[in-house]
């Protein structure tokens, strides 16, 4: 199938390529081949201390080194661009990025563009007037709570050099702000399935204003914003902030922008709706 592409893609934080595994079936049951990307330390690649384990040991487990410390944004860029010069062999790469895959998505592009086909952001960071973590202070955000992850934040971030989540917790307040965040409109099984696919550790890096959308290199491949209506941690006046930062940085080559219902995680969970508009994507 030479004249197909092949969709890349690239997880959020504390993600792995596991939760793309029913979007890649729905997409290969539509005739498209995919390749899921685990970015370094993740994974297999990812730690999971025997603390993590129950019963859990959390002063153990907030000592534990992981192996994604130290990793950087452009470990990420060039493990992904690996993958595509792989997949431009057989024809057309489409990358398609989630949530904080979006950095890495956007890093990639400024520096390897003729790799890229069409990009594709699903409810993705594409920092253009400001870095990632600069939008957190923005009006758009207000109504994200951005403590979220701080009420299972295991140890010290500074000394172990990588963020731990203990998403096993059974703590109420806990796992109720990570459903409203990322999948109030997914069942509780659904959300604890999903959950449990999370990884404990996530890499400090999310870039500079170095790595925020380039014209030159990154505004010549065409792209796609696929917005999540119902999101509440990247809500869609953010989205929406940033297709407009785009759009006026390379008025030439604007989003084509697609919406889909539905929270952070609901089309990774029942994924047909998604798949079906990638689909599409690939024929333009």
């Amino acid at each position: 199938m030479p004249n197909l592409p092949t969709f890349v893609l690239v997880h959020g934080a504390f993600a792995n390529s596991f939760s793309f595994a029913p979007l890649q079936a729905e997409l290969a049951l539509l005739g498209h081949r995919s390749a899921a990307v685990d970015l370094p330390g993740h994974g297999f690649g990812a730690t999971y201390p025997a603390a993590y384990q129950t019963p859990q040991d959390l002063d153990a487990l907030a000592a534990e080194p992981g192996a994604i410390k130290g990793v950087t944004l452009a470990d990420n860029a060039a493990h992904v661009i690996e993958a595509l010069e792989r997949a431009k062999r057989n024809g057309p790469a489409i990358l398609v990025s989630h949530s904080r895959g979006g950095v890495t998505a956007t890093a990639v592009a400024n520096a390897r563009p003729d790799l890229i086909d069409r990009i594709v952001y699903v409810s993705a960071w594409c920092p253009v007037d400001l870095d990632v973590n600069d939008y957190y202070a923005e009006p758009e955000m207000a109504d994200v709570d951005a403590g979220a992850l701080a009420l299972a934040l295991v140890g010290n971030p500074a000394e172990l050099g990588l963020l731990r989540v203990n998403f096993r917790t059974a703590e109420p307040a806990a796992l109720d702000a990570f459903k409203h965040a990322f999948a109030a409109d997914l069942t509780d099984d659904e959300f604890r399935t999903f959950l449990n696919s999370f990884q404990p550790d996530e890499n400090l890096d999310v870039g500079t204003s170095a790595d925020r959308a380039q014209a030159a290199t990154w505004g010549r491949v065409p792209r796609t914003y696929v917005r999540l209506a119902d999101d509440t941690s990247l809500p869609p006046a953010v989205q929406d902030r940033m297709i407009r930062e785009a759009d006026a940085l390379t008025p030439d080559n604007p989003f084509d922008v697609r919406t889909l219902e539905g929270s952070h995680l609901r089309w990774l969970v029942r994924p047909k709706p998604a798949a079906e508009l990638l689909a599409g994507l690939a024929a333009l």
